[in-house]
């Protein structure tokens, strides 16, 4: 019996690397997302896609492959976040619900870490006159009765002893419509929800996210678990484009750094230690990510930027250098 079991355990692969050995032998990266979302993921006329998950899931290929192209992005609606993941579908999700302890252990997945920071926020008009959410008082605000939204707003008007009249609505969707035909004043929902529904507005700049957060969700990759090797590779590929910020590399300058004397720099370029091998990737796996779609500012402006019309602060998602929670360990 003892040897039968020997026998068995040799018999059965690794699953340490068996999503990298799927990608390579399938040719391009199968990356998901939920729902298209201004901002994060959405479609041109042409039918390409666009956006913050987007550009993380062509980091990944060019990790992979050396080429950020070799890649075919799918969307999925809300209900059916972890299916596609579990039955092989898709190879990564970029984006999903926000990360609780109940996704991350009972769906056979596992949260990787966080890309964005967000919360329960306020878009307001100009034309109200604040700046802050603590000078909202006595304002209907439209919401969806769902997530614990209403209970965050109950606790903050609470405590901040101010009040508001909510008006209540079942879909995201319909907060949009409510607030364009004037049925409330302010709109509460996550940032990158209102961020989507400022972008629909005739004019973006009328229109402000005020900078507070009343609730806390962390957004980030999701891959499935038991294959270490993955979740290593999608994590290091996400920590290279936090790095390549914190020590000034982007796909502009990357190319005229071969001869940097920075011990950082060099890491993250490939030059100084390998990192790749013991991932079965290049030592230049990092530089080819931020070759490909830049460092995490150059991504967050890309998506979330003036040129979009509608620019979000980066607010949780500066630098922990620059007073935001985004970091990465070290490279060494």
């Amino acid at each position: 019996m003892l040897l039968a079991t020997l026998l068995f355990g040799l018999a059965v692969p690794p699953v340490a690397a068996q999503t990298l050995e799927a990608v390579r032998e399938r040719g391009f990266l199968v990356c998901g997302s939920s729902n298209p979302l201004a901002g994060f993921a959405q479609q041109d006329n042409d039918s390409r896609w666009s956006g913050f998950d987007v550009d993380l899931c062509r980091a990944l290929a060019a990790a992979i492959f050396g080429n950020p192209d070799q890649i075919e992005f799918r969307s999925y609606r809300g209900e059916a976040r972890f299916a596609p993941l579990q039955t092989g579908s898709v190879d990564v999700l970029m984006r999903n619900g926000a990360w609780t302890a109940g996704r991350d252990t009972r769906f056979g997945a596992r949260y990787v870490t966080p890309s964005f920071f967000d919360g329960q926020a306020f878009l307001v008009p100009q034309s109200l006159g604040v700046v802050s959410a603590y000078e909202l008082d006595d304002v209907s605000i439209c919401v969806v009765d769902a997530f614990g939204e209403i209970a965050a707003l109950d606790e903050f008007f609470f405590s901040n002893q101010t009040t508001y009249r909510e008006v209540l609505y079942e879909e995201t969707a319909d907060l949009l419509t409510a607030y364009r035909a004037g049925l409330c004043q302010v709109v509460s929902a996550s940032g990158r929800q209102l961020q989507a529904i400022r972008r629909e507005l005739q004019e973006p700049a009328q229109h402000r996210i005020l900078p507070e957060r009343i609730s806390k969700e962390v957004i980030g990759p999701v891959v499935r678990m038991d294959d270490d090797t993955w979740f290593e590779i999608v994590r290091w590929t996400i920590f290279a484009l936090i790095t390549a910020e914190e020590v000034g590399v982007t796909s502009l300058n990357i190319d005229s750094l071969s001869a940097a004397r920075s011990p950082s720099v060099r890491r993250i370029l490939g030059l100084e230690g390998d990192f790749g091998s013991a991932l079965g990737l290049r030592p230049t796996f990092m530089s080819d990510a931020i070759r490909a779609v830049g460092n995490y500012s150059e991504l967050y402006d890309r998506n979330f930027g003036a040129q979009t019309g509608a620019a979000m602060l980066r607010g949780q998602n500066a630098l922990w250098s620059n007073g935001g929670l985004l970091y990465a360990p070290p490279i060494m």
